[in-house]
């Protein structure tokens, strides 16, 4: 944690204590089915366990976006019943489409047999991640774990050894300036014998921690993608429940950018859909948030939108580095899980079954454990090593590197040919070692960008945009997104990359305010901190990992109703 964002001596002097047996931190899918293995087990083996959930949104689901075509999986392992439980999956996927976009107006459908077998969905359903989660809480709570919305934690706290003891969540009540406020409340510190961080992509504590213990010693650096999702009521007449429609190509080709669409029918005449940008992309004048705007508006997407309505916006980033960039996921007393770590599988663009897993396979690591009474964790590498999300990941381990390295046409026919012949085990090693936030190349060599305003009716700003994530945070507190060197870097950033903060952004965090003057120096730069979704872009992109992002007060930023 930066030093001017951790508690005073005498705040954490202040702070009350609580002893459990297992504190998770998220209530995503990889920290909620977490808490529910750990509590079935305890059952099975009639011990009694206490085990708390932190989650930073105002409620589980609040901070939950993703597109999202589920695979049932891990699932089917956790509640075999969930059908009878009333899981929410009534959407079953009926047909997939896959399209290579060339421009505007045109596009090329693929045909089925052409699509790598990961990206085929039969048996999958189309599902609301949020509502996922939410029934996840209900079912842990009613296993007996206490689950804390509202409650981020915000520090890792240590034994004099080394070894993790637990986490302190935020403080509430101080002042942009540091100062208490008449509000003031200290942070809670929960002490346990072990600790799962599953906080989701770019977790800024699981980031702490692997710089703190050299997790990534001897992997590829991770990447990253922005996924950028709206959500759609559209017309009854167009609506086609179950249809699954991915793309690639157009708008991200035109400027040297990869990633990939989505649009997914699903329930009451909704449509789910978004963008995917790579965050290893080149040239600094790109805005994923302005070529989502523009894709919006080719045929296969227009169809379904005109007439319709724009009900909810959100942007998240995600980790999708593989199996090459997965860091080793045990501590002293404590583990990552999900996305924390990164363990979506890329080449099937699902992350949800995967982090369910993995955090299966961390509770049953931490019950061995408490049972045994020994401290250690090592028996999670190697249950992971023999496990189907390992296999999975193995399978997978070339195909981002391979549209990275060479682009979308001959990358895909590698993956066709690696995922549908061979079953990824293709015997190459394709690397990806350039950091994304090391990608981008001088202003003055790219091509400048210019977006078409937004009609208002299939486009739209980023103001009305973030309106839709109904994103909220108490304006007087200290910031949450702090930049390390606050002028030379921005100086450095505005001279060669023409300000890349403005661009990369989908929110309208980071603004450059007036012109250049006539001695050419940089405009004002200005932060809009009420505005972030917590999507971590910024602090993955910037260039020199200038910003930090941290946990504001509790129940801060975007609340996501059904994405």
């Amino acid at each position: 944690m930066p030093a001017d964002h951790a508690p005073s001596t005498d705040a954490a002097s202040e702070r009350e204590s609580m002893e459990v047996d297992a504190v998770i931190v998220g209530a995503g899918p990889a920290g909620l089915s977490a808490a529910c293995r750990l509590m079935q087990l305890a059952r099975e083996k009639s011990r009694e366990l206490s085990v708390v959930v932190l989650e930073k949104g105002s409620e589980v689901g609040a901070h939950i976006l993703s597109g999202a075509v589920f695979e049932p999986r891990a699932l089917e392992e956790l509640f075999p019943d969930w059908r009878a439980r009333g899981a929410p999956l009534q959407t079953e996927v009926a047909r997939d489409r896959m399209f290579f976009f060339r421009g505007a107006e045109k596009a090329m459908e693929m045909p089925h047999w052409m699509v790598p077998k990961p990206m085929r969905n039969r048996g999958n359903y189309i599902i609301s991640l949020g509502l996922l989660c939410r029934w996840l809480a209900t079912q842990a709570e009613e296993l007996g774990v206490e689950i804390f919305p509202g409650f981020p934690a915000s520090e890792v706290l240590y034994h004099p050894d080394g070894r993790i003891r637990g986490v302190a969540t935020g403080e509430m009540g101080r002042g942009a300036d540091g100062a208490r406020k008449a509000s003031f409340e200290p942070g809670m510190e929960l002490h346990a014998r072990a600790v799962i961080f599953a906080e989701g992509c770019r977790g800024h504590l699981g980031k702490q921690l692997i710089a703190k213990f050299g997790l990534d010693e001897g992997r590829e650096p991770q990447h990253y993608a922005i996924g950028i999702k709206e959500l759609w009521r559209v017309d009854a007449a167009k609506h086609e429940p179950g249809l699954v429609v991915h793309g690639a190509g157009w708008p991200l080709a035109e400027n040297g950018a990869s990633g990939g669409s989505f649009l997914y029918h699903y329930g009451e005449n909704l449509v789910s859909l978004g963008l995917i940008t790579d965050l290893n992309y080149r040239n600094p004048h790109l805005s994923p948030f302005d070529e989502m705007q523009r894709l919006k508006h080719h045929p296969v997407f227009r169809q379904y939108l005109e007439g319709g309505e724009r009900i909810a916006y959100g942007a998240r980033a995600i980790t999708k580095g593989g199996l090459r960039a997965l860091p080793k996921m045990t501590l002293p007393n404590a583990l990552l899980a999900g996305c924390d770590a990164g363990t979506l599988n890329f080449s099937k663009i699902k992350g949800s079954h995967t982090a369910m897993k993995s955090g299966m396979l961390a509770a049953e690591s931490v019950f061995a454990m408490l049972a045994n009474g020994d401290g250690a964790l090592d028996g999670f590498e190697k249950s992971f090593r023999d496990s189907w999300l390992h296999a999975e990941l193995r399978k997978s381990r070339n195909f981002g590197a391979a549209l990275h390295k060479f682009g979308v046409w001959l990358g895909g026919a590698y993956n066709y040919l690696d995922q549908n012949w061979f079953g990824g085990r293709l015997p190459f090693a394709l690397r990806d070692s350039r950091a994304d936030h090391d990608a981008f190349l001088p202003a003055e060599k790219c091509a400048p960008i210019d977006y078409p305003k937004p009609d208002g009716k299939i486009s739209f700003d980023k103001n009305s945009s973030v309106f839709l994530s109904a994103t909220n945070h108490e304006e007087d507190q200290p910031a949450h997104l702090q930049l390390a060197r606050p002028d030379d870097a921005l100086a450095v950033n505005w001279a060669r990359y023409a300000g890349p903060e403005a661009r990369f952004c989908p929110a309208g965090v980071y603004e450059f305010v007036g012109g250049e003057g006539d001695d050419g120096a940089q405009p004002a730069f200005r932060i809009n901190a009420q505005n972030c979704v917590h999507c971590k872009t910024c602090d993955i992109k910037d260039p020199g990992g200038n910003i930090t992002w941290v946990s504001p007060e509790g129940g801060g930023g975007p609340n996501y109703a059904e994405m």
